[in-house]
């Protein structure tokens, strides 16, 4: 439902009604949406509050807008109940029952979610990031029981007097001090209605699970009272530090949240923080920590080309302080859902929070470890984790350490915990019996390119490994166009490489990332587990046409934009894998110039797309650069943005083959 449609309804419900108490609740309403669009969720929800008042508000849409606003600022059992009353009232925002079975989640009510989760799976949502981060959602409530009977031998305590009714998270020890993230500053975040967040510090006791004075300012030169920050990082030697620092509300249109770096000078002080080269400045970036060598820095981010959510990166550091070009950690370790809080321990294993791993609650505590180029992930199971938020863990020794939570019988909003055991665990879980064995094959067919598609026979298929370079299979597809089974490995990334005469050949890329299947779903001793996989072939037909998807330009200009490079990358691929394929490259321009400038223009970009390809080691007598202007529109009359982009568009034609 959209807000102009609710205000409609607004206005048909106080027919009859008083109109001086409806139209103060339609001004409440009205000012609450524009705190949530603006992402002030706190004030936002005290003018919905004011609005329910009235009586004669949508109350679907406004149910619908407080328990957004509740989630968007992690507060899901305030938000809970406010999802209900939505869906009773017949709201139909698709993501509704979703959000609605992680709020329950959070409370423990873990057959309520699963209820809730399976209604939104059976909807057919579009949106394919949530659908498939349900999808295992689902997986992971079926087998709750068995979760929650992973135990470790850790006992904790809730740090007392360092907690207060506010948030206290993301605990670093540096020499003697307890570095940490608390919202104490004078501003209120509009966000969740908290004082902005800020670095402190304190002495740690006699022992680790006490400190032994009253918190104080980290840092005033690691200060801006109008920021949060917070979730510090400190090299091995102690005198560099990372954090994130954001929410200024001085950036517009942008994830307001960077990371930056500050450095102990022999004074002793800080120095101002400076903007760390790897943020990226349209994404959220947050949550840094240093390798045990200090020599690698991972973050984490939700900037474009992860797999959904929030994802881990790392980037290397040289001597000279210089980092590399960030890094995705891959699909093994990243989710659909949220990856947040990484920490690397002394032995290597990387700990971080997920909510897209099989867990207790919204964000869960897992620990990451390699063997044989496969990465395993693990559950630290309670009592670290519970059906709330538990993140940000460190070690201070193989025994002891510390972490946040949101859970029941906290100071506030987020406190930190100390965890230790009397005894060294080699892993923080306990092994559930003998090790289960799943074997993974790839199998599929092939199909030409058209409607209906119709399976192709006397195909060439080869599966090849990418990082031996070489074929693991090698098959000519039968009469109904299939192929395999053929076994897999973990971890390995395939090519499946499929040629026909009379057909473009084709390459399509399958990964072994992420799609191991987590242990706790399990059920037998030995499963095995066939991925399935569509080709579908293009009759190599002469002066048959192929819009290049994404490769757009500019206004009135002509140089080739990343995403125009990685889509031109798929024809390199095409030419390379056609050795005599032959075509015209076509440059498309909209009608917002003159019919001579847009040839040219045209003509240019059609030129620099082809000098792209050759400068990939493309012959350049296999193509064609041919400029149309605006001869040849897509979209008549076009009057956005998005319609004339459209219509700046390129092509390639097949001239011979």
């Amino acid at each position: 439902m959209k807000i102009s449609t609710s205000f409609s309804l607004l206005v048909a419900l106080c027919v009859g009604a008083g109109l001086v108490s409806c139209n103060s609740a339609m001004q409440a309403y009205k000012k609450g949406v524009r705190h949530f669009e603006a992402g002030e969720y706190n004030p936002a929800i005290e003018n919905f509050q004011k609005a329910a008042t009235a009586g004669n508000i949508d109350a679907a849409r406004l149910n619908y807008y407080t328990a957004e606003s509740y989630r968007l600022s992690n507060r899901f059992a305030d938000a809970a109940p406010f999802y209900q009353k939505a869906i009773d009232a017949g709201a139909t925002d698709a993501d509704a029952r979703m959000h609605y079975a992680y709020a329950l989640k959070t409370q423990g009510q873990y057959a309520e979610a699963l209820q809730q989760l399976e209604k939104y799976v059976q909807s057919k949502p579009t949106n394919k990031t949530n659908l498939e981060k349900a999808r295992r959602e689902v997986e992971t409530l079926r087998v709750v029981d068995a979760l929650s009977r992973n135990k470790s031998n850790f006992q904790i305590k809730n740090m007392g007097n360092l907690n207060s009714p506010g948030a206290e998270f993301a605990p670093v020890v540096r020499g003697d001090e307890l570095i940490f993230t608390a919202s104490r500053k004078d501003k209120v975040y509009k966000n969740n209605g908290l004082p902005m967040l800020g670095l402190y510090k304190t002495k740690l006791g006699q022992t680790p699970d006490e400190t032994g004075n009253a918190p104080q300012l980290f840092s005033s030169n690691v200060f801006l009272a109008e920021a949060n920050e917070g979730t510090p990082a400190f090299s091995k030697d102690g005198k560099t530090m990372v954090f994130a620092r954001g929410n200024t509300g001085k950036r517009k249109g942008g994830a307001d949240v960077d990371l930056y770096i500050s450095r102990q000078g022999t004074d002793g002080n800080w120095t101002q923080p400076q903007l760390l080269p790897v943020s990226d400045s349209l994404a959220w970036d947050g949550s840094p920590a240093f390798s045990a060598d200090g020599r690698t820095l991972y973050f984490a981010s939700n900037r474009a080309g992860g797999a959904g959510g929030i994802d881990l990166y790392r980037t290397n550091m040289d001597a000279s302080g210089r980092f590399s070009r960030p890094v995705n950690m891959g699909r093994d370790i990243n989710t659909p859902g949220d990856e947040i809080f990484p920490y690397v321990a002394e032995d290597g294993r990387l700990f971080f929070a997920s909510d897209g791993h099989p867990g207790l609650g919204k964000l869960d505590v897992f620990v990451a470890t390699r063997s044989q180029g496969v990465i395993r992930v693990e559950n630290l199971g309670q009592p670290v984790n519970s059906p709330a938020d538990d993140f940000g863990l460190m070690f201070v020794d193989k025994e002891n350490g510390y972490f946040a939570s949101n859970r029941q019988g906290g100071k506030g909003d987020d406190d930190i915990y100390f965890f230790g055991t009397s005894v060294a665990p080699e892993t923080p879980t306990i092994a559930q019996g003998a090790p289960k064995v799943v074997r993974y094959f790839l199998a599929g067919t092939v199909q030409a390119n058209e409607t209906p598609a119709i399976p192709l026979d006397s195909a060439r298929v080869r599966i090849l490994d990418e990082a031996a370079g070489a074929p693991i299979a090698e098959v000519t597809t039968g009469q109904q166009g299939t192929f395999g089974k053929y076994p897999l490995q973990e971890g390995k990334d395939y090519t499946v490489l499929v040629e026909r005469k009379g057909y473009l050949t084709r390459r399509v890329p399958f990964t072994m990332q992420g799609r191991s299947i987590p242990e706790i779903f399990l059920t037998k001793p030995e499963t095995d587990t066939t991925f399935n996989v569509d080709v579908l072939l293009d009759r190599a037909t002469l002066n048959r046409t192929f819009v290049l998807e994404n490769i757009y330009y500019d206004l009135d200009k002509y140089n080739i934009r990343p995403d125009a490079a990685e889509e031109l990358e798929k024809l390199v691929t095409i030419l390379k894998d056609n050795p005599s394929l032959k075509i015209e490259l076509s440059s498309h321009t909209d009608v917002r110039a003159p019919d001579a400038y847009n040839m040219r223009l045209s003509q240019n970009r059609a030129k620099a797309a082809v000098d792209y390809i050759v400068s990939r080691g493309i012959e350049a007598d296999r193509m064609v650069a041919k400029g149309y202007g605006e001869t040849q529109l897509v979209v008549k009359n076009a009057q956005t943005e998005e319609e004339h982009q459209r219509n700046r568009r390129t092509e390639f034609k097949i001239l011979s083959y």
